[in-house]
C-alpha cells in the first residue's frame, strides 16, 4: 500500500509540476505581449506628435532633426509596402534583406491582394500604399491557441496520470489478493498433505481406502497448482521453451475428466509450436477460456482448439457453440468484475488478460461471436520459435 500512495504522490508533484510551468509560460508571454503593445503605443504616439508639429510647421521638413523618412521606417510599428506611381516599390519596417527583395515584395503583394484587402491611396499621386499586420497582431492571435494547447496538455497529462495510477493501484490489488489467497491455501494444503500421507502408510492393506487417499493426493496436487498459480501474479514469471500442442492437449485431458459427455473436444494442429511461455500460467488461461466455454454451452456441445502459425506469430484459437457474446460486450468481458455467472468474482478473463499480455507479451481478444451459435476468443503469441 505504501508503494500506491507514493505512487499517488508522484503524480500529483507532476501534475503540480506541470501547472506551475503553464502558469510561468503564460505570466512571461502576457508580459511580453504587454511590454511590446506598450513600445507600439509610445511609438505611435510619437508619430502622431511629430505629424502634428510637421502640419502646423512645415519647415520643420528641412528639419535636420526630423526625417518623415526615418519616422515611417524606425517608428511606425505595421510593416508597409508603398508603390510608387512609375511602379517602383519601396518597402518600410521589413528586415533589410527582405526589403531589398523584390520577389518577396510582390509575393507579399499578391498575398495582400488575394485575401481580399484594398491598398490604400496615395494622395495627389498614384501611389498605393500596403499595410500588412504586425508581428504583435499575429503573437495576440496565437495567444488564445497557444492557452488552450497548454491547458489541454495539462487536463491531458493529469488524465493520463490519474488512469496510470488507477491501473496501477488495480493491478496491485489484484497480485496482492493472488498472492495472500496463495499463501492461506498453503496451510491447508501441507496438512492434507500430511493425512494422505499418513493414510497411505498406515492402511497400505486397505485397498479401498488407499484408492481414496490416491485421489486426495491428485486433488493436493492440483490445489498446489492453483496456489503456485496465484503466488506468480504480480511476480515476473520464467518463461521456457514449450510444447504449445503438449501444452493444450494436456489441459484438454484434464478438462474432458471434469466435463459431461455431451461435450466434445477438438484440437486442430498440421504441427507442433514450440513458444517461450510460462506453462502453468499458459495452461491456467486455456483452462479458464474452456471453463467459460463449457458455462455458455451448458455442458454440452464442442469446444474446437485451432493451433496455427500466421505472419511470424503463432494463434491459438478457442471455439465454442454456446449462447455468444453481443459484440458490444468484446472488450468489456476482459474487465475485473465482468461476469455473467452468478457465482465467482469475475476475475477469469481479466487474469487472463494480464498473463498473456504483460507476461508473454501476446494479445488474447474475441475474434468473433455470434449469439446463439459460439464464440472464437484468439490467443496470439510473437515470442516464438519455428516448428519443430
Amino acid at each position: 500500500m505504501q508503494d500506491i500512495y507514493k505512487q499517488r504522490s508522484n503524480w500529483k508533484i507532476i501534475l503540480a509540476i506541470v501547472g506551475g510551468l503553464i502558469l510561468v509560460i503564460t505570466l512571461v508571454y502576457s508580459n511580453y505581449l504587454a511590454k511590446k503593445l506598450e513600445e507600439s503605443e509610445q511609438k505611435n504616439a510619437g508619430l502622431y506628435k511629430d505629424a502634428i508639429l510637421y502640419i502646423n510647421d512645415p519647415t520643420k521638413a528641412n528639419d535636420e532633426n526630423f526625417s518623415t523618412q526615418d519616422h515611417i521606417t524606425n517608428d511606425f510599428s505595421l510593416p508597409v509596402i508603398l508603390k510608387g506611381d512609375n511602379g517602383d516599390l519601396l518597402a518600410f519596417n521589413f528586415p533589410e534583406d527582405k526589403a531589398s527583395d523584390p520577389v518577396f515584395l510582390k509575393k507579399k503583394i499578391k498575398e495582400f491582394l488575394d485575401s481580399g484587402q484594398k491598398p490604400f491611396l496615395g494622395t495627389g499621386y498614384s501611389a498605393e500604399i500596403y499595410v500588412f499586420n504586425s508581428d504583435l497582431l499575429v503573437y495576440i492571435q496565437w495567444y488564445p491557441l497557444v492557452q488552450i494547447f497548454l491547458v489541454g496538455s495539462f487536463v491531458g497529462l493529469g488524465y493520463f496520470l490519474f488512469n496510470s495510477s488507477k491501473r496501477a493501484e488495480q493491478s496491485r490489488v489484484w497480485a496482492g489478493m493472488a498472492k495472500e489467497t496463495a499463501h492461506q491455501l498453503g496451510t491447508p494444503i501441507s496438512a492434507i498433505m500430511g493425512w494422505v500421507s499418513y493414510l497411505k502408510e498406515n492402511y497400505k492393506n486397505d485397498e479401498s481406502l488407499h484408492d481414496v487417499a490416491t485421489e486426495l493426493e491428485k486433488d493436493v496436487d492440483r490445489l498446489n497448482l492453483v496456489a503456485d498459480r496465484f503466488s506468480k501474479i504480480g511476480s515476473s514469471p520464467e518463461l521456457k521453451s514449450t510444447s504449445l500442442k503438449a501444452t493444450i492437449e494436456g489441459v484438454v485431458e484434464y478438462m474432458k475428466r471434469r466435463a459431461s459427455r455431451s461435450t466434445n473436444f477438438i484440437v486442430n494442429t498440421k504441427e507442433d509450436y514450440i513458444a517461450n511461455i510460462n506453462t502453468h500460467l499458459f495452461e491456467w488461461v486455456v483452462e479458464n477460456l474452456m471453463r467459460n466455454s463449457l458455462d455458455a454451452m451448458d455442458g454440452k456441445g464442442t469446444i474446437t482448439i485451432d493451433l496455427y502459425q500466421e505472419e511470424g506469430s503463432i494463434y491459438v484459437d478457442l471455439t465454442d457453440t454456446g449462447k455468444g457474446i453481443p459484440s458490444s460486450k468484446f472488450k468489456t468481458i476482459f474487465n475485473p468484475g465482468y461476469s455473467t455467472k452468478q457465482r465467482g468474482w469475475g476475475l477469469g478473463l481479466s487474469l487472463s488478460k494480464r498473463i498473456i499480455e504483460e507476461y508473454h507479451k501476446g494479445k488474447i481478444f474475441v475474434k468473433h461471436s455470434k449469439m446463439d451459435e459460439g464464440t472464437t476468443i484468439t490467443i496470439k503469441l510473437s515470442n516464438i520459435k519455428k516448428p519443430a
